[in-house]
């Protein structure tokens, strides 16, 4: 109980509010999302208002308004905005999570999943991004990925990028097409590598995903394959491993080493 209480209150410390199912150590639930839903996960959403990019997080948009902006997605099914070009939007099986619609609107949505006293080796997850690019860094389409070890409070791996114009808010991992979108045309493949001093801690992952703030240009987030392996690949995927052995909070983001399709840069190590 204390060790929860520590947890909520490093949690609202940061704005990041993960909801604990019953301790448990069998790993994670759905997290390819191969039942055709989103069982297992908390989901979340709602008009971003006021709310700038600094501001945001995903305590903002829990338990939400009700509204169903994200949705499982089928194997085969292409982006409806940047096409072939963003090449599948499957890691691995037959579905994966979106999560926000793929509309203008200025809305955001949440997905996320704790797991209790972890004990497996690793934890893997992988994701995709597409975010129309405009505005400022603050108003900017966003997305905000975190992975927190819920018992120490620390954030562990956090992803966070914005679709300012002129690129100052993405990095080499993302393409830029004819039409605005910032996309991610490889899979992001994160991989925490769980050592002692983390084995039987609580963990929680959080995908937030955001319209701009002025509503005419869109953000979402492709998420798959969150578990204690990393998962097979499909057929014509080429995933890029990314390896984080302690904790990653925060990175330069930088839009001078932008090109149009990004190389594998082999395995990045903490």
């Amino acid at each position: 109980m204390q060790k929860l209480r520590r947890a909520a209150l490093c949690a609202a410390a940061t704005g990041i509010v993960f909801i604990h199912a019953p301790a448990r150590a069998d790993g994670f639930i759905n997290g390819g999302f191969e039942n055709g839903t989103a069982s297992g996960w908390t989901q979340g959403g709602g008009y971003r208002g006021n709310y700038l990019n600094p501001a945001l997080n995903p305590g903002l948009f829990l338990p939400g308004d009700g509204g169903i902006r994200s949705a499982v997605i089928a194997k085969g099914t292409a982006d409806p905005h940047v096409g072939a070009a963003f090449g599948s939007t499957v890691y691995s099986g037959n579905y994966s999570f979106r999560v926000e619609d793929t509309s203008t609107g200025g809305y955001a949505s949440v997905i996320q999943q704790t797991v209790d006293d972890y004990t497996e080796p690793n934890i893997f997850f992988a994701w995709k991004s597409v975010l129309l690019g405009a505005h400022g860094i603050s108003d900017a389409a966003t997305m905000i990925i975190s992975l927190k070890d819920l018992t120490t409070g620390k954030e562990i791996i956090r992803r966070e990028y914005n679709a300012a114009a002129g690129g100052s808010g993405v990095d080499p991992r993302f393409s830029l097409d004819s039409g605005g979108n910032y996309y991610t045309a490889d899979w992001q493949i994160e991989q925490l590598t769980i050592g002692a001093t983390l084995q039987g801690h609580d963990f929680g992952l959080s995908v937030l995903a955001a319209d701009c703030e002025p509503t005419a240009h869109w953000g979402y987030v492709y998420l798959d394959g969150f578990g204690g392996t990393s998962p097979p690949v499909n057929p014509g995927t080429v995933p890029e491993p990314a390896t984080w052995a302690m904790m990653i909070a925060g990175f330069g983001m930088t839009g001078s080493a932008l090109r149009r399709r990004r190389k594998p840069n082999g395995l990045l190590t903490a």
